[in-house]
């Protein structure tokens, strides 16, 4: 097991981004819980030490990352601007795509009542939602979804840990959207720091 971490650790820094636990199987030549098993221990382990590193697990990938209490000293030293906090709209059609995926621009101007495309545009240059397809309907138009760069923001590792959104149909649906709102802008205020984003995004009318 020691050396099934240390190569964990090892093939997780060298990638710098999210690998997918069945690759790391596949490479490894071990099940996939052994995988799982050492990725929780290597959690821990960092935890236990408060190291400057965290291991984080999104559904099925796992990837390390700074420790979010070390992200100032990062930002100063790398000369990195903090990301802009997300506005009410894009937090709204966000909230959206979250709920409804995989879900397409006119769905979602629908359901806000406004143009919607610069706030999709702005939510890509994020990488908080991509394009994963087309509708098979007249002019296929694109479908929508979170990214996992969503789930490390949130601080989620899969999309049931979001809070619950009851099962309402028109307005009713919206309002609950809306009110849902508050809650992930509570998580994106927490967990924004896990998110590397050197650009910036201007705010949706």
């Amino acid at each position: 097991m020691k050396d099934l971490k240390n190569a964990l650790e090892a093939v997780l820094f060298a990638a710098g981004e999210s690998v997918p636990v069945g690759r790391l199987t596949l490479v490894f030549a071990v099940e996939q819980d052994e995988i799982l098993e050492a990725a929780r221990e290597l959690a821990e382990e960092y935890d236990r030490g408060e190291r400057g590193i965290r291991l984080l697990r999104m559904d099925n990938k796992l990837q390390l990352c700074s420790s979010p209490e070390y992200a100032q000293l990062i930002i100063r030293t790398l000369e990195q601007r903090k990301p802009p906090m997300l506005s009410p709209a894009a937090l709204e059609t966000l909230s959206i795509v979250a709920y409804y995926q995989p879900v397409t621009r006119a769905v979602i101007e629908k359901m806000r009542g406004v143009d919607s495309s610069y706030t999709v545009s702005a939510l890509q240059e994020r990488g908080l939602i991509e394009a994963c397809g087309k509708l098979e309907a007249p002019g296929r138009p694109t479908l929508y979804a979170t990214t996992d760069a969503f789930l490390r923001v949130m601080g989620i590792q899969t999309l049931q840990q979001l809070p619950p959104l009851p099962e309402v149909q028109g307005s009713e649906g919206t309002e609950q959207l809306r009110k849902s709102i508050a809650k992930l802008q509570e998580q994106e205020e927490t967990q924004q720091t896990l998110f590397a984003d050197s650009g910036s995004a201007q705010t949706e009318e």
